[in-house]
C-alpha cells in the first residue's frame, strides 16, 4: 500500500513518545504497537 500525500500522518515518534511500546484502544479492544528490535512495527491484539 503506498502512503497517500493527503492523508493525515502522525510520526511513530509522535505516538511512541519514546517508549518501545504503547497500547492502542479501537473499538473496545486493546492492542499493542511496539517496536521490533529490527526497528520495525508490529499491531498485535
Amino acid at each position: 500500500m503506498k502512503p497517500d500525500a493527503q492523508l493525515p500522518a502522525l510520526s511513530s515518534r509522535q505516538l511512541l513518545q519514546g517508549q518501545r511500546q504503547i497500547v492502542i484502544e479501537h473499538r473496545g479492544e486493546r492492542y499493542i504497537l511496539r517496536v521490533t528490535s529490527q526497528g520495525k512495527l508490529i499491531l498485535t491484539k
